[in-house]
């Protein structure tokens, strides 16, 4: 049996939007004979491209092992496999341990990225991350919960650095957050709440780290919310200045433009 010369899929949907998944996403899919797409967390809309023929599989209510097995059995018989993750897959995507059993059955994969919702969130509210001078950093990160942090890395310890700070999978741990975010960046500091970025229902919510809890129990948000904090999303919500980029001072020189006097 000649082997199958097309490596198994895995694709980054994006935010919600269908039209943010990446050209090349929605060329595999519109290719692909077999999607196993994470659908309690994928826009179904984005599966309207696929071609008629494709086989579509929901790997919601499915363990590791039963994926992977589509995946494999799929691979097996010649077909073109799609695996489907919801945003980038190298965030929270699980997606580890499905390399690690294929790499194991000798099946080949590559990885297709896609729009995370840190991104999606701040284009929504027209948020810049990095304002120079005030943060140049930006970190991802969630709260302890059922899953636990390692060391290091708990909430209260990356947020003593005071950058940007996005929070992913923590809108069910409402007064954990509010506490940490409260005792980093003062509770009158703005928090932004965007749930499900980018999808026809979204929502946009400003609150402050102090009144965090109540925000998230009053608008009944528990999940697909990633909340938004720090020094820049406070210049947003406040409107403070801060110092220009010199990138495109006039005074300022680098290789392609020469500065004015």
């Amino acid at each position: 049996m000649t082997q199958n010369p097309h490596p198994v899929i895995f694709v980054g949907a994006g935010p919600g939007d269908p039209d943010l998944i990446t050209v090349a996403g929605r060329r595999a899919l519109e290719e692909a004979d077999l999607i196993v797409t994470a659908g309690s967390l994928v826009n179904p809309d984005i599966l309207a491209c696929r071609k008629a023929s494709s086989r579509v599989e929901d790997s919601a209510p499915l363990d590791l092992e039963e994926i992977v097995k589509l995946l494999s059995d799929g691979w097996r018989a010649g077909k073109r496999v799609v695996r489907l993750h919801t945003g980038d897959p190298s965030l929270y995507g699980a997606v580890r341990e499905q390399f690690e059993i294929l790499r194991r059955d000798g099946i080949p994969y590559r990885v297709i990225p896609g729009v995370t919702a840190a991104m999606a969130a701040a284009a929504q509210i027209g948020l810049e991350y990095t304002l120079p001078e005030v943060t140049q950093t930006l970190i991802l990160t969630r709260v302890r919960g059922r899953t636990p942090m390692p060391p290091g890395e708990d909430l209260e310890s990356l947020c003593s650095h005071r950058a940007s700070l996005a929070l992913y999978l923590s809108a069910a741990e409402g007064a954990e957050v509010s506490r940490i975010l409260s005792a980093a960046y003062g509770p009158d500091s703005p928090v932004a709440l965007l749930y499900r970025a980018t999808w026809p229902d979204s929502r946009e919510i400003w609150t402050t780290a102090g009144e965090l809890k109540g925000t998230l129990d009053s608008e009944k948000l528990d999940r697909h919310t990633i909340m938004l904090c720090g020094p820049a999303v406070a210049a947003l919500k406040t409107g403070a200045d801060a110092p220009k980029s010199r990138l495109y001072d006039s005074a300022f020189t680098h290789g392609f433009r020469e500065g004015k006097p």
